[in-house]
């Protein structure tokens, strides 16, 4: 990578990735190979020699200390560690002014980090790195939570960070900023270089043929069959702590209803309502026409409601258990009867369920920490999947996952819902939204603002109507 160069690193989950970035900062040692950086041979990196050489990464999740200020913060990663030297307080606030400034921040010094959004503690974590010396710097899916302005901005930082000679590399699974940003992309598969590519020299096709080594033919599969009679209904429901008000919907057995809206606008706050983590305190949902009060998650499982959210490392899956307590960690009475352990049983339904769903993992056994952020998802999936679930919540099922398990995901959840099932998908994936769903309803301001038919639908009817133009052609 050259000074002021902008390289893309793609690769499917379980590519390799990781990896190479945890080598590249000196978490891992290669054990072949050399590496250099500026002129100088590296013989052995560890995290403190490849920040010394100006090595930093800034990854999907800022790793900042939430009760320290953000001059503090900055301070830890650009002053000299000493026990007896003297805080000048004016100095470090100007310091952290002045990196700010640098990467068009307009944030606080003294602000807590606790305080700030995600793109704002991006934006710290980058002020950060450039004022300790940083000439390569990483970034790990940095737009994966962020909202189209904001990723737009954050695109045009990094632009900005190529006048600085700042070489950048930049791991993304979203090809459409890596045609907008990058100089050159390494694709990486089965850990392993499969190309280099100049970026005006190749197409999303060619990528992603690069990436899966094979065909993906397409990313939304058609859908089969037609809806049936609802399953999940929803009548002016609303939760005052979690600020939803009089949403009404229904989604029919066999369809998928997309739920689309900007960041805050309650769409996940309302999944949450339906799975009984903030119970509705107004309106009536009805499961298969009969009136239902959800009030915790287990009643929401014991009613056929099944519940997959957006953070699969914090409440998708448990890291350190195996897959195969992950799998049936919904349906103990079920495989337990009496209380009695029967390893046996849930071993054998986890195979089915790696099988079915097409899991990459060494063995049921294996801890759900060591695979991929695709088969993570799936495993995910897996454990309500075993509930044999009526309803199905999905909040951005496919969020941080390669192209190729996105389309693996998207074939399963059509294939769900030709089972019957009724699904309730939250993407801020526009596309996905749009090419998955047989309905689309935008939420806004805590309501559901409009109802689009899936062939009414287009990308500037469903933004029109999340930016509150309500005469998008939506019905409310």
């Amino acid at each position: 990578m050259m000074p002021g160069e902008v390289h893309a690193l793609l690769g499917e989950n379980g590519g390799g990735k990781s990896t190479l970035i945890k080598i590249i900062t000196g978490a891992h040692q290669p054990d072949s190979g050399s590496i250099r950086i500026g002129d100088r041979l590296v013989e052995r990196l560890n995290p403190a020699s490849a920040r010394a050489l100006g090595v930093a990464a800034i990854y999907q999740q800022p790793a900042l200390f939430p009760d320290l200020t953000v001059a503090e913060n900055i301070a830890l990663g650009v002053e000299p560690p000493s026990v007896a030297r003297r805080v000048r307080w004016a100095a470090r606030r100007a310091t952290a002014r002045q990196l700010l400034d640098r990467v068009g921040a307009d944030i606080d010094p003294d602000a807590e980090v606790r305080r700030l959004s995600m793109p704002e503690q991006q934006l710290v974590e980058i002020a950060r790195a450039l004022g300790a010396g940083a000439r390569i710097l990483i970034m790990d899916e940095p737009t994966a939570s962020l909202t189209g302005k904001e990723v737009q901005l954050l695109l045009g930082l990094v632009k900005g960070l190529r006048s600085h000679g700042v070489g950048v590399i930049y791991v993304s699974h979203r090809l459409e900023e890596i045609f907008e940003i990058a100089d050159r992309v390494t694709v990486l598969r089965d850990g392993e270089s499969v190309g280099v590519r100049p970026v005006p020299e190749i197409n999303e096709a060619s990528l992603i043929r690069m990436m899966v080594g094979r065909e993906v033919s397409t990313i939304f599969p058609p859908a089969e069959g037609e809806p049936g009679s609802p399953v999940l209904s929803l009548d002016r429901v609303g939760c005052r702590f979690s600020g939803v008000r009089d949403v009404s919907l229904a989604v029919r057995a066999g369809e998928i209803f997309g739920l689309a809206g900007l960041v805050g606008a309650g769409r996940t706050e309302l999944a949450r309502i339906l799975f009984g983590l903030t119970p509705a305190d107004s309106g009536e949902i009805r499961l298969d026409g009969e009136k239902v009060v959800i009030r915790s998650p287990r009643e929401a499982v014991e009613n056929g409601i099944a519940y997959v959210p957006e953070d699969r490392r914090r409440h998708g899956v448990i890291l350190e258990m195996p897959v195969a307590a992950n799998v049936t960690m919904g349906i103990h009475p079920r495989i337990f009867p009496r209380g009695w352990l029967r390893p046996g049983a849930e071993r054998a339904l986890a195979r089915e369920m790696i099988r079915d769903l097409g899991i990459k993992t060494p063995s049921p056994e294996a801890r759900a920490g060591n695979l991929s952020g695709g088969n993570q998802q799936k495993v995910a999936l897996a454990r309500w999947l075993a509930s044999k679930p009526k309803a199905l919540i999905l909040d951005e099922p496919t969020q941080g996952v390669d192209v190729g398990a996105k389309a693996e995901i998207h074939k399963l959840i059509h294939g769900l819902a030709a089972r019957g099932v009724a699904t309730l998908m939250i993407s801020s994936d526009l596309p996905e939204i749009l090419g998955m769903s047989d309905r689309v309803g935008v939420m806004r301001g805590g309501t559901l603002i409009a109802t689009f038919d899936g062939q009414g639908a287009d990308a500037h009817s469903v933004m029109a109507a999340a930016l509150g133009q309500t005469g998008a052609g939506g019905r409310a």
